[in-house]
């Protein structure tokens, strides 16, 4: 695997137990991986991808950078901050322009400097950067997520870390549960455990019904990790059937907070004192309390959920979050 990336982030990001709430599920060890605490512009999956992602715009001596999500999006958070650590203009492509205030993920992108083009002023990544090229600044798009061949790196490495982190404490985790959405961090959890042999099953929860790059993420996810092994030279390769995606939580559709997600993030946060997010790891969390209601996993099972971050966005849901 290839060792050239940009440094972002601080890891290993630490993995402890989750005491209180571990106390209500005696059958299983529960434990949580704390990228939220990935230490990028507070945080997130994120730094991970842009580590390379960053490292392949700096390499290809590009004078700008361009992404695009929604307005409380946490990858267009932090793309933002790399490319201020980087010394390069960041442009972000946002989405419904007429729902959001300046708060939350939204505020902090203006603070680091991006450019923000709405796409519902007719703006898309590929137009930035036809506007850009022109004035020969070399554009590089960064995709929804971060989440291509180039990325997906940031998570075949962090298995290499949670690898060392077992060995350091003795406890083999027999599932790993995580939100999952553009299909990257997933891709690249997979295609590490085949490259380093780690035995947890990893289950993604889907936060997003529509398709974000025109198919289902259980097939982009497989061509993701297999374009990554192709071109990175990684002897491991990712079959449909290694994909565990769960959809029974999804129905309300991307971004809407339902009343399960509400009653997780004040659970967690009054029990564990941990802050979740309002689209991803809340969701992703309250489908692990369920799953593990529902016993679910082997009875004496060693559970990790995977924290990607996102607390940010917590900001762009107050009212909903505090009636």
């Amino acid at each position: 695997m290839t060792n050239s990336f940009f440094r972002l982030g601080f890891f290993p990001t630490p993995v402890h137990p989750l005491k209180r709430i571990g106390q209500s599920f005696p059958d299983y060890r529960l434990f949580i991986k704390r990228d939220d605490q990935s230490g990028l512009a507070l945080g997130g999956n994120k730094t991970r991808k842009l580590e390379y992602l960053m490292h392949h715009a700096i390499s290809f001596r590009s004078g700008a950078v361009i992404t695009s999500g929604a307005a409380q999006s946490n990858h267009c958070r932090q793309t933002a901050a790399a490319c201020a650590l980087a010394g390069i203009p960041c442009h972000l492509v946002l989405f419904d322009k007429g729902q959001v205030r300046m708060n939350g993920n939204l505020l902090i992108d203006h603070l680091l400097g991006a450019v923000i083009h709405w796409n519902d002023d007719g703006h898309t990544p590929e137009s930035v950067a036809a506007q850009l090229a022109k004035a020969g600044m070399n554009p590089y798009i960064i995709p929804v997520g971060g989440s291509n061949e180039t990325g997906c790196l940031g998570y075949v490495r962090a298995m290499k870390e949670l690898q060392e982190q077992e060995s350091q404490t003795g406890i083999q985790f027999d599932y790993i549960v995580t939100a999952t959405s553009s299909g990257g961090t997933q891709a690249g959890m997979i295609l590490g455990k085949r490259l380093f042999d780690l035995g947890s099953e990893i289950i993604g929860i889907n936060i997003d019904k529509t398709p974000i790059f025109g198919k289902p993420v259980e097939e982009h996810i497989p061509d993701i990790a297999n374009r990554a092994a192709a071109d990175f030279h990684l002897k491991a390769r990712v079959n449909p059937e290694d994909i565990r995606i769960l959809r029974d939580y999804d129905k309300s559709g991307y971004g809407v907070l339902t009343a399960e997600e509400k009653i997780t993030l004040h659970k967690m946060a009054r029990e564990e004192g941990i802050l979740l997010d309002p689209v991803y790891t809340g969701r992703a969390f309250a489908a692990l309390m369920d799953l593990l209601t529902k016993r679910y996993f082997k009875p004496g099972s060693a559970v990790l959920f995977w924290h990607t971050g996102g607390a940010p966005a917590l900001f762009g849901y107050a009212d909903q979050l505090t009636c």
